[in-house]
């Protein structure tokens, strides 16, 4: 069963299967890898971050997916990975400059890997913009609006029961998948009547995924 399961996240970061609002995704992942099979190469290098950074910045502008019209007034929150606005009643939008990611690729298979667990919350890649020479991502994603304080035993207990270990505070890792599931506290995760909505997660994949 976890092989299969595996084969199918396989396929989804390589973009032979599809996923909640994962077409754009797949296909500037497929862009950064010069239509090589996902995988880590380059990206473990520091420096390889910045050339790819050029690299997406040239296909965003061949694809228009700059935004120049967010509403800054909107300005709901923010942590070190990203801002948060709303977008109309229903949405927020997040704008993200990956820097948890040792690459921008690695954000990418981040963004599929919670829309393939997490479809209810899943983001949709709506377009880039810069602030002062850093390069943001802009997701657009569900608003939830919390009826609850979340418990964290059932978070723990929601993961373990899919497979995720609770390996250090609010942190997790799948060992069959060799997938790292991390920062999971009760801003990250509400509850809504009783429901568990993952917000923001940060997914990384080991070398035991790619079978290294």
């Amino acid at each position: 069963m976890q092989n299969l399961l595996k084969d199918e996240i396989y396929n989804i970061l390589s973009g032979k299967s599809e996923v909640s609002y994962g077409t754009t995704i797949q296909s500037i992942t497929s862009y950064l890898n010069d239509g090589k099979n996902a995988g880590p190469t380059l990206e473990k290098e520091k420096h390889f971050k910045k050339q790819e950074t050029t690299k997406l910045v040239d296909y965003i502008a061949i694809h228009n997916l700059w935004i120049e019209d967010i509403d800054f007034s909107q300005y709901v929150s923010e942590g070190a990975e990203q801002r948060v606005y709303l977008s109309g009643t229903e949405h927020v939008l997040k704008l993200n400059d990956s820097i948890y990611y040792s690459s921008w690729k690695d954000y990418f298979y981040s963004l599929l890997l919670h829309n393939f667990f997490f479809p209810d919350t899943a983001y949709e890649l709506v377009g880039f913009t810069r602030e002062s020479e850093v390069l943001f991502a802009i997701v657009k994603q569900r608003y939830v609006l919390i009826t609850d304080p979340t418990n964290l035993n059932e978070v723990k207990t929601f993961l373990t029961l899919n497979g995720f270990e609770n390996v250090r505070n609010n942190d997790y890792y799948n060992a069959d998948l060799g997938i790292i599931l991390e920062d999971l506290h009760d801003e990250n995760v509400l509850t809504k009547n009783e429901i568990l909505y993952f917000i923001d997660t940060v997914f990384y994949l080991t070398g035991k995924f790619w079978n290294i």
